[in-house]
């Protein structure tokens, strides 16, 4: 496992991915990519056990993670590529024509590390489950993990889901919500109030998990570590992961109004000086 600060060079590197694939094509979903970068980091460099040059779609005997807010695949294609699930080069495709790399995630292209397409949003959590379900019956001890928007909460499937979950004990499953509060048209508060997430979750069975330091990548890794913890206990754990839309480039944050717009050449500039290159831009 690499140190801290190596993690967070990769995760500099990341941001960089991300405004860059998005602004190369004039479209994309910068603002909630930019605030994942963390939990993907941590996920797929400390938490899960997979396997990047063997991926498979069974994922026998590994830790599988599912995309369920697939609007967000630039922070996903960039952590896969950065682990070795396919060259880093091939990000220069993103959103582009007849290639892997589109702008929801999809199976049919075999990109490896997706198992699912996404981006209908409210269906994440009901993949994940039935993986989970299967690793159950196939005596497979590894763990599933899905991530979800806080917009997507409003979708009446993600509440069937919740409730099936805990009804049969998935408890080899951890549910994140990427909690930034902003949703495309505007704050989530004011387009549909999540209300109480935490008592709404522990209402329906749920061992709920809460961070307020999502971009903290230290606080991640231990709170990802802590849900770990509490896997096998005959509950479903789901982690309310508090974030910043934007985070790390500082025109980006504190509006809902870069979730889904790439930034000029100017702005590209802008952001890209408050990011440095710590890897290898492609």
């Amino acid at each position: 496992m690499a140190d801290i600060a190596q993690l967070k060079n990769l995760s500099s590197q990341v941001r960089r991915d991300i405004v860059r694939m998005v602004h190369a094509v004039n479209s994309g979903h910068p603002g909630g990519s930019l605030g994942c970068v963390e939990y993907f980091v941590a996920l797929y460099n400390v938490i899960m056990k997979h396997d990047p040059k063997n991926f498979s779609m069974d994922g026998k005997g590994e830790d599988l993670f599912f995309l369920s807010n697939g609007h967000i695949s630039p922070v996903f294609y960039s952590v896969l590529a950065r682990n070795g699930y396919f060259p880093v080069e091939e990000l220069k495709s993103f959103r582009k024509l007849n290639t892997r790399l589109q702008g929801h995630p999809t199976t049919h292209e075999h990109l490896p590390g997706v198992r699912v397409a996404s981006g209908s949003l409210g269906q994440g959590m009901s993949v994940a489950i039935g993986a989970a379900l299967a690793k159950k019956l196939n005596n497979d001890k590894s763990t599933i993990y899905s991530l979800h928007g806080d917009g997507e909460l409003q979708e009446g499937q993600i509440w069937e889901a919740a409730m099936y979950a805990s009804a049969n004990k998935v408890d080899n499953y951890i549910a994140t919500v990427d909690y930034n509060g902003r949703q495309i048209d505007g704050d989530v508060d004011n387009v549909l109030s999540l209300g109480n997430l935490k008592a709404k979750f522990e209402a329906f069975g749920w061992h709920v998990i809460e961070e307020s330091k999502g971009n903290d990548l230290e606080c991640v890794i231990a709170v990802l570590n802590k849900a770990k913890g509490e896997t096998g206990k005959g509950k479903p754990v789901i982690i309310l992961l508090r974030t910043e839309m934007g985070a790390g480039v500082d025109f980006m944050m504190g509006t809902h109004k870069w979730h889904g717009k790439a930034p000029n050449d100017e702005q590209l500039q802008t952001a890209l000086a408050q990011l440095p290159e710590t890897l290898k831009d492609y």
